[in-house]
């Protein structure tokens, strides 16, 4: 029996409701990444809730899209190792620290920095160190394909989740 309640689908056209599209997006709930390396002795950081995995395998790659305006990425596209901390339920204020502007995004972060110049965040879930494999030009940002070269997890740290314009844990899982 159909589903009564639910709503009926409407849809407008981007270009009719500019601000519809980036609340639609918003609704996509996706894992959040501080993307990372020390560049000219100094940690740069940008936050990614564009992060994707599983995008192959051979070779080992994922990706996330940023935005042109970026000042962040055209230093770290120079790191020859950059490191990606998937961050977990833990990291909401780090989360918005390292996004800010603030001079030192670091400040009481725990950080590790890998013989390579990866920097990688304590805490997270999935740890990963990767070099740029290629980058394609989407709209007004840019998608980049990272090589896995290494990786760690600690699979019991709940990832962090971007949802709805804010952060949030996932609920814990119930037996059936």
């Amino acid at each position: 029996m159909p589903d009564t309640t639910a709503p009926t689908p409407r849809l407008v056209a981007p270009e009719d409701d500019p601000g519809a599209l980036r609340s639609t997006f918003a609704l996509f709930p996706s894992g959040v990444a501080a993307i990372s390396a020390v560049v000219e002795g100094e940690p740069v950081v940008l936050v990614a809730s564009s992060f994707q995995v599983g995008i192959s395998q051979d070779p080992p790659l994922v990706l996330f899209a940023v935005q042109h305006t970026s000042t962040s990425w055209p230093r770290l596209r120079t790191a020859p190792l950059l490191g990606v901390s998937v961050l977990g339920e833990a990291h909401d204020s780090a989360a918005r620290q390292l996004a800010s502007r603030a001079a030192d995004r670091f400040a009481g972060i725990e950080t590790t920095t890998t013989a390579g110049g990866a920097h990688l965040v304590h805490g997270a879930p999935v740890w990963l160190e990767c070099s740029v494999h290629s980058e394609v030009p989407a709209g007004d940002h840019d998608v980049v394909l990272l090589r896995v070269h290494t990786m760690g997890s600690v699979p019991d740290t709940e990832p962090l989740v971007w949802h709805a314009s804010s952060f949030r844990a996932l609920s814990p899982r119930t037996a059936p």
